[in-house]
C-alpha cells in the first residue's frame, strides 16, 4: 500500500446518504478478483444511462468537480461486506471518503486496501457539502497523523477517530502482512527469550 499521512485535494460531493455497497459496485461486476479495473465500474448505474451513454447529471460526471476525496452522505457503504467496493474507490482515483457514518465493514475493507475513511459530525459534513457545492474549487486537507480535516482558507476543521493499529499501518504503507514482518525482529527475541 501507499504510505499516507497527509492529503490537500479538490473534492467531488456525493451527497447521498444510505449508499450501498452494490450502488458503489454493481454485483455484476464482481466476477474479477484482481484488484485492477474496478475503477471502470464504480457507481456504474448512476455515472451510465441503461443504453450506455454517460449521465451527465451525476457528479462524478461533473467536469467543475475533480479531486482524490470523495465527500459523500451518511451511512455510506452499507449494504453487502464486499471488499470490491473499497477496490473500485481506490482504484477510481480517491484516497479518502469523509461522511458521518461508515458501516462498519466497508469501513475496515477501505482501511485494508488503503483507502482513508474519515468519520466526522452531521454538522461538520453538512457545512463541508455546502461549501463544495457553492464553490467547486473548495480543497480540504486532511491530516492522518494530527487526525484532522480542515477546509484550506477557512476555519472549517475537525477531528477524527482512527484506530491506532490502522494508523500505523496507514502511515507506514503496511497492509497486516507489512505490520507483522517490521515486528520480526521483536518477535525473534521474545521467542528466544521462552526457549
Amino acid at each position: 500500500m501507499e504510505k499516507f499521512t497527509t492529503l490537500q485535494s479538490r473534492t467531488i460531493p456525493l451527497s447521498v446518504e444510505n449508499v450501498d455497497t452494490d450502488q458503489i459496485i454493481p454485483a455484476r461486476f464482481l466476477k474479477a478478483t484482481d484488484r485492477k479495473g474496478f475503477g471502470d465500474n464504480v457507481f456504474r448505474d448512476w455515472r451510465y444511462h441503461k443504453d450506455g451513454t454517460v449521465n451527465t447529471d451525476f457528479v462524478l460526471n461533473d467536469s467543475k468537480y475533480s479531486g482524490s476525496i470523495l465527500v459523500a452522505g451518511d451511512n455510506f457503504g452499507c449494504g453487502s461486506s464486499r471488499e470490491h467496493a473499497a477496490w473500485a474507490i481506490t482504484d477510481f482515483g480517491f484516497k479518502v471518503v469523509v461522511s458521518s457514518f461508515f458501516a462498519d465493514i466497508f469501513k475496515g475493507n477501505a482501511l485494508n486496501n488503503g483507502l482513508l475513511p474519515v468519520q466526522v459530525s452531521k454538522e461538520f459534513l453538512s457545512d463541508l457539502l455546502q461549501q463544495i457545492e457553492s464553490n467547486p474549487q473548495t480543497e480540504l486537507t486532511v491530516n492522518l497523523i494530527d487526525q484532522t480535516i480542515s477546509v484550506n482558507d477557512s476555519d472549517l476543521s475537525e477531528d477524527f477517530e482512527i484506530d491506532a493499529y490502522k494508523k500505523t499501518c496507514l502511515i507506514n504503507g503496511y497492509d497486516d502482512i507489512d505490520y507483522l514482518l517490521s515486528k520480526k525482529a521483536e518477535i525473534e527475541a521474545f521467542e528466544q527469550q521462552s526457549v
